[in-house]
């Protein structure tokens, strides 16, 4: 079977959007399978749309990389969005054409080639999924570098011979997992000027740029893991794509920036769910509260409850009933931002959970709980209780379960984590920082009563002694009895 290019895709009889040509509108640092079901879905999506006719140019950020393969299909790829909407199964096949090439920079040809994009007076935007550890800034990389071995340092680059050729600024969307991720890319490119000893027109040039933190949301699971529906989809698609890539149907594109750039993106036009905001923040805020914080606040009960994946748990009326009082009533009461907003954010959550394309378990996500609750459930907790002046219910029986979690018939502590074993028999070994693993197994003998104040007041855990708050340690004790005699399910169901 024939690998897919523009030729194989016509003879396949393929029905859908495609652009063969269009101008080299964005340079793109990342070819990895999150951005193509993200950014380059959103440029495909514009370009159908809202005549955006824009392609991007992809980079390789590190040697290894896929422009070899990407090149060969002459950047098209197959996306599957797969999930729920409004309770509905969804399976969207949609052959990308937004791209139209990728540089891998570590050949010198290819960086030469990076540079006249930089350079060429069709570039607008500079996209960049480099990773969390993409924005740093190492001292090392130097000016003549080809190329500089960080992310920043290459950015810099691409600013500076475009500034030398007295080309326009452009606009930089950063989507890294990262807080304020554009103000510190640009922080870094200002190291680097300063480093380098630029030319302060130059440093004055970069500050016309438009340097946009973003806050990205879409699950990419990426590849088919299965061979048996690799198979049937060459079969039904006419042609080979191993550069298929699956991502939810769900997903949200929030860009902090000046009123104008909204008019300026095609994302508007095109109806998509992409906006520019003035502050991201509080965006990034009703992410981790109520996406992460629903997390958070269940999983460690239900996997006690005897749940293995996520999508379980939301075809069992008490977890999702624990799951969705506590967002709608507990959580969403405290966030800044418009109510039916939150509310529809929240109501997609229990959808993209219930995702039956995503086998999504519980041990993954428990990774780390102490740091998890204390970020994504704690704030939600306090800012409850100073509102409303009386504990939240689920939230409170949420600390309860993590605390059973990390304290069930413990077992033994090793290298790889605490191993303790479930309701159901089986054992199952917890990973977090040392310290907080080495505190339940000195405390694995303590009573409810002593177990409950050792960890409320343990100021490591939580920056301060929550045994200050008026009967919380008197209803973690009361919970955590509940879920230990009657079971985390019965438990979460006393909450509704």
């Amino acid at each position: 079977m024939e690998k897919l290019n523009y030729e194989v895709l016509k003879k396949s009889g393929y029905q859908g959007y495609i652009l063969e040509k269009a101008p080299e509108k964005i340079l793109q640092f990342g070819e990895g399978n999150f951005l193509r079901a993200f950014v380059n879905y959103w440029f495909d999506v514009a370009n159908e749309k809202a005549g955006f006719n824009g392609k991007a140019v992809l980079v390789q950020p590190i040697a290894p990389g896929l422009a070899k393969l990407i090149n060969e299909q002459e950047g098209l790829y197959t996306l599957y969005l797969r999930g729920r909407e409004n309770g509905e199964k969804v399976d969207r096949k949609r052959v990308i054409s937004s791209v139209s090439r990728c540089l891998n920079p570590y050949e010198k040809a290819d960086y030469d080639a990076m540079m006249e994009v930089a350079v060429s007076d069709d570039l607008e935007y500079i996209v960049s999924n480099t990773t969390e550890a993409g924005i740093v800034y190492d001292p090392a990389c130097q000016k003549d570098d080809c190329p500089p071995a960080s992310f920043p340092a290459k950015l810099t680059q691409v600013l500076y011979k475009r500034w030398q050729a007295g080309k326009k600024p452009v606009v930089i969307l950063s989507c890294e997992l990262i807080d304020n991720n554009g103000k510190e890319l640009e922080k870094c490119v200002g190291q680097y000027i300063d480093q380098w000893q630029l030319e302060a027109d130059f440093k004055a040039w970069c500050a016309q740029c438009t340097f946009c933190s973003t806050l990205v949301d879409r699950i990419v699971p990426g590849r088919i893991k299965d061979p048996a529906e690799v198979k049937r989809l060459e079969e039904e698609n006419g042609y080979e794509d191993p550069l298929t890539d699956v991502g939810e149907v769900f997903g949200v594109w929030n860009i902090e920036g000046p009123a104008w750039l909204g008019e300026q993106l095609p994302f508007q036009k095109a109806g998509v769910n992409c906006i520019v905001v003035p502050d991201v923040t509080p965006y990034k805020k009703r992410k981790v509260r109520i996406l992460n914080g629903a997390h958070t606040g269940f999983v460690l009960g239900a996997y006690l409850a005897g749940f293995d994946i996520v999508r379980d748990c939301m075809n069992d009326a008490d977890v999702r009933g624990f799951m969705n009082k506590m967002l709608h009533e507990e959580v969403i009461p405290t966030l800044p931002l418009d109510k039916e907003d939150l509310e529809n954010f929240a109501s997609a959550v229990e959808d993209r959970f219930n995702n039956p394309f995503v086998d999504h378990e519980l041990m993954s996500i428990s990774l780390n709980s102490t740091s998890k609750w204390k970020a994504r459930n704690m704030p939600s907790f306090l800012e409850y209780y100073e509102k409303e002046g009386k504990l939240p219910v689920c939230l409170t029986m949420s600390l309860a379960a993590y605390i059973a979690f990390y304290s069930n018939d413990i077992q033994e502590l090793t290298d790889k984590g605490l191993v303790c074993r479930r309701p159901k028999g089986n054992t199952y070994t917890i990973s977090d920082d040392r310290w907080a693993l080495e505190f339940y197994w000195e405390h694995r003998n303590d009573s409810a009563e002593a177990l409950v104040k050792a960890v409320l007041s343990n100021q490591q855990m939580w920056d301060q002694d929550l045994t200050q708050i008026p009967g919380l340690e008197a209803a973690v004790v009361a919970d955590l009895n509940t879920i230990r005699t009657q079971g985390a399910k019965a438990a979460y169901a006393s909450c509704l």
